[in-house]
């Protein structure tokens, strides 16, 4: 049986963030990850430019975690979009800040932050074993199933960062929750998050998968935010949607504003243009000036388009979208729900399982895209690193 101080099962942001913090203080760490090779969601966010952090004032950061921002804040102000880009830069990567303040690599991509990042965990005597997926507790020693066949560990601290419930291919599958609730931690259900919608759409919409909706404005009860979203075959998706997935999943509708930079009765007036023998169609084009796509979108769900411009310009100003929901959660960019703040000490140590800390997605908190995400994992692995070095130079005094 093999024996450490420390070991962080899961090889995401937030448990290669704790194993590092725990062997800066000395004691010897084993990172465990399932997969063959760690950080596989981590990748698969930069493919398209990864996003760290927002570049933003710690109050604006911490205002988009909705009802975790009261717990999560001290961690993030130990770690906040400042703190995440001195870090990577530490890393020797350089960073460029977008018009909208979120923060990318300049090289866009996130193998070589994390290659420069596994290269100092590895300098710090941070200790790998890849392809060990965690099976739980036997004789309470962690359990694991290994190439090598069955092995148990045992260790003084544990980190768990096990992700969330998206994306099980990349690692995230919510196994881990089963084995938590039978030893009695309170967990809250599962919810997509940051998810795609699904929309039926009519056979006249194919033409226009793939094309994105800019400059519209949404509206999901009393929540407004402007931001892009494109056309699947099977939805909408987008970052224009995303933020607004908490009061989706509320059931409330949905509403788009095809131009929200004119008011309705501006609207009004140049639907009242004369428009000659001009379709209603043709004279929305003209006068308007929307794109194919907007028009389309228009028919989807205006019709029959009444022919009152003061009518027409209050269904473009505030369009139904019918759907059939959010997007399966496994589609989803990550989840909420997770290990509830009640189960968690200060220290993010289960109050259930003393010595085990929790950290990252795993936790039941939800943000939006745009650099909320990692900063959360990044910052509560952080915390929950340094929590369980404490935890275990405590239990060497004892």
């Amino acid at each position: 049986m093999q024996d450490w101080d420390a070991v962080v099962i899961g090889g995401g942001p937030a448990g290669l963030m704790a194993a590092g913090e725990i062997a800066q203080m000395g004691h010897r760490v084993l990172l465990v990850e399932a997969k063959p090779s760690p950080a596989r969601k981590f990748l698969m966010a930069g493919k398209s430019g990864l996003n760290l952090t927002k570049d933003e004032p710690v109050e604006t950061l911490l205002s988009q975690y909705g009802e975790a921002e009261a717990w999560l804040a001290p961690m993030i102000r130990a770690f906040d979009a400042r703190a995440v880009q001195d870090w990577a830069r530490g890393l020797g990567q350089d960073l460029f800040t977008g018009s909208t303040g979120r923060v990318f690599p300049s090289v866009m991509k996130g193998s070589p932050l994390l290659r420069a990042w596994l290269a100092a965990l590895d300098g710090g005597g941070v200790t790998r074993q890849l392809g060990w997926r965690w099976t739980g507790w036997q004789d309470e020693h962690l359990s694991f199933d290994t190439p090598a066949g069955p092995e148990r560990i045992s260790a003084r601290a544990t980190v768990l960062a096990l992700g969330g419930a998206s994306w099980a291919r990349l690692g995230s599958d919510g196994a881990w929750a089963a084995m938590l609730a039978a030893r009695g931690v309170p967990l809250a259900p599962f919810q997509p998050s940051n998810a795609a919608l699904s929309v039926a759409w009519s056979d006249h919409m194919a033409p226009h998968f793939g094309a994105a909706l800019k400059a519209v404005a949404w509206q999901v009860g009393t929540q407004r935010g402007r931001g892009e979203a494109t056309l699947s075959r099977r939805g909408l998706e987008g970052g224009g949607l995303y933020a607004l997935t908490p009061a989706l999943r509320q059931g409330h509708p949905l509403h788009v504003d095809l131009a929200p930079d004119l008011t309705e009765a501006a609207l009004a007036a140049r639907l009242a243009k004369p428009r000659g023998k001009a379709s209603w169609s043709n004279h929305m084009r003209r006068v308007l000036k929307l794109a194919p796509v907007k028009l389309a979108l228009l028919q989807e769900f205006g019709r029959p388009l009444p022919q009152d411009p003061q009518a027409l310009a209050a269904v473009i100003k505030h369009l139904p979208i019918r759907h059939s929901g959010l997007r399966p959660m496994d589609e989803a960019i990550s989840t909420a729900g997770g290990v509830r703040r009640d189960a968690l000490d200060e220290g993010l140590m289960l109050k259930a399982l003393p010595g085990t800390f929790c950290a990252g997605e795993m936790l039941d908190w939800d943000a939006p895209t745009g650099g909320y995400l990692l900063t959360a994992c990044f910052a509560t692995g952080r915390w929950a690193g340094q929590a369980a070095a404490r935890y275990l130079d405590s239990a060497a005094t004892r």
